[in-house]
């Protein structure tokens, strides 16, 4: 891909999640004296006085912001997954979860910048999708406190991070290979451009992003050793990305016919018994 592909606003994204992703130095500046509640304070008010007298154009603002505050998330994960606490497994988690949202715009300003909007940050998702990110966060806390020795189970957490890191890089994978065909909504009319990619990881699974996003969001339970959560998340994902698939693939015969057909007869969905549409004969 040209340079010139990496456009302005992944240029401003990627140096506002930096910025954001800074505040790894805090623990440098609590050692001179100050306190901890002060040079927080301190620090985000700098980062947003910053961000509104760089980016002034207030559609450049909201990119920044949104790339700033996930790059603080991130890096606020790297300094709990060093703590010597039972919150450190949930550090994994922060970084897992601000480093999704963040490549899920950049990739699309990279690789579709014609689709891009703020919602590629996918951090509006739906309702559902926030339920289900707080219930975890409850019950971690909840379980942490009562029962801390849970979440220190190391292999299943290093388990749930191996899950989160495959399904990451399958989805993204995913993205760049099918370029401007990827679109976070489902088409409903074919453009000019858009054509059948069945090479690459296209070749293993019907749905690399799918696979990727269903076995990232298991992990990101495994990984917080969430019993409750880990099996709410393994149905729901599941009845979610069965429909999906269902609904996508009505489309993609839509707009190939015969060709998408003999493709889905050689191809799997990759999801566990998810066949996709149904097609009668």
């Amino acid at each position: 891909m040209a340079p010139a592909a990496l456009g302005s606003e992944a240029r401003l994204s990627l140096a506002t999640f930096l910025l954001g992703a800074s505040v790894v130095v805090l623990p440098l500046l609590t050692r001179s004296g100050l306190q901890a509640r002060t040079v927080l304070a301190l620090y985000v008010a700098a980062l947003n006085a910053l961000l509104l007298l760089l980016y002034r154009p207030p559609a450049r603002y909201q990119i920044a912001i949104r790339a700033c505050f996930l790059g603080f998330v991130f890096g606020c994960g790297l300094l709990l997954s060093f703590s010597q606490s039972s919150w450190n497994h949930f550090g994994w988690y922060m970084c897992s979860l601000s480093l999704f949202h963040y490549s899920e715009y950049l990739v699309t300003a990279v690789n579709n910048p014609k689709s891009l909007s703020l919602d590629s940050f996918l951090l509006n998702h739906s309702l559902e999708y926030t339920v289900a990110a707080v219930s975890s966060w409850i019950e971690f806390t909840v379980e942490n406190y009562f029962w801390p020795e849970m979440k220190q189970i190391v292999w299943l957490s290093v388990t749930g991070l191996l899950m989160v890191v495959f399904g990451e890089c399958l989805r993204k994978a995913a993205m760049f290979t099918a370029g401007s065909n990827f679109n976070h909504v489902v088409q409903n009319e074919k453009s000019e451009t858009h054509t059948l990619v069945t090479s690459g990881v296209y070749a293993w699974f019907r749905h690399p992003s799918y696979v990727g996003w269903f076995y990232w969001s298991i992990g990101t339970q495994v990984m917080l050793a969430n019993p409750i959560c880990g099996i709410a998340y393994a149905l729901t994902v599941w009845r979610f990305f069965r429909d999906r698939t269902e609904e996508e693939e009505i489309s993609l015969i839509h707009f190939f016919g015969e060709e998408y057909l003999e493709y889905k007869k050689k191809v799997p969905t990759g999801l566990p018994f998810i066949k996709g549409v149904k097609v009668e004969l």
